[in-house]
């Protein structure tokens, strides 16, 4: 993507998990960017509101700099204060990413609907979950309402915000033991049908194959 760290504004953190914090304080110190997270969030990581980080509450639009809007929505998530977040560049033009969560919620879906990016979940294949070498208790965990989305939930969801004001859609979090790229993405576009003509791609654990940002004509492939 050729972006220089030292251009990065801001860095949300949108729960405490190891996997989506664990190097932010640090990074936000190095590009000297302002760190933002939710209360809860800053008091599991022992960061110091006002000193080392600015905290937000649950549908507090955010204002990053003149380009960019940030507004974070309430998602469950086990043992965390988990957020979406919608991206907002000021001419009507949104992005979300939206991951961690068992559902989405009614406010969820009202500001997905007609979001021109949207990088969402799609966690686990139901079958290969429920057939898989997981405990029980694990299973249902993932599949309850504070655990992940599987590729339904996900296909089902899209095809109610739909429109042709969605231009690219990028499947994220993808289970490595209960997924796989084709299953995701053939069962989202099927839930779809016809009605979505954007791009799609899958980001895996070693990140997505292509860029999307608000005012980006195409898809841009990132260099390894």
């Amino acid at each position: 993507m050729e972006v220089e760290p030292s251009s990065i504004d801001a860095i949300l953190v949108t729960h405490h998990h190891s996997d989506h914090s664990k190097t932010a304080l640090r990074a936000s110190k190095n590009w000297d960017s302002v760190l933002l997270s939710n209360l809860e969030t800053a008091n599991r990581m022992g960061w110091e509101p006002m000193a080392e980080c600015r905290t937000f509450e649950s549908l507090e639009r955010i204002v990053v700099s003149d380009e960019i809007s940030l507004l974070p929505i309430p998602v469950p998530h086990d043992d965390a204060d988990n957020v979406a977040v919608i991206a907002s560049n000021g001419d009507g033009r949104r992005a979300a990413v939206v991951t961690d969560l068992g559902e989405l919620t009614v406010d969820l879906m009202r500001h997905l609907s007609g979001c021109s990016h949207i990088s969402i979940e799609a966690n686990y294949d139901y079958s290969r979950l429920m057939n898989g070498p997981y405990p029980e208790v694990l299973k249902r965990r993932i599949s309850g309402r504070g655990g992940h989305l599987s590729n339904k939930q996900t296909g089902e969801a899209l095809s109610e915000i739909v429109s042709e004001r969605l231009e690219s859609l990028v499947l994220c979090h993808l289970s490595e033991s209960n997924n796989a790229p084709h299953l995701a993405e053939s069962e989202v576009l099927m839930a779809m049908e016809d009605r979505f003509s954007g791009s799609i791609g899958i980001s895996q654990q070693s990140g997505p194959e292509f860029s999307n940002w608000l005012g980006q004509s195409e898809p841009e492939r990132i260099s390894t």
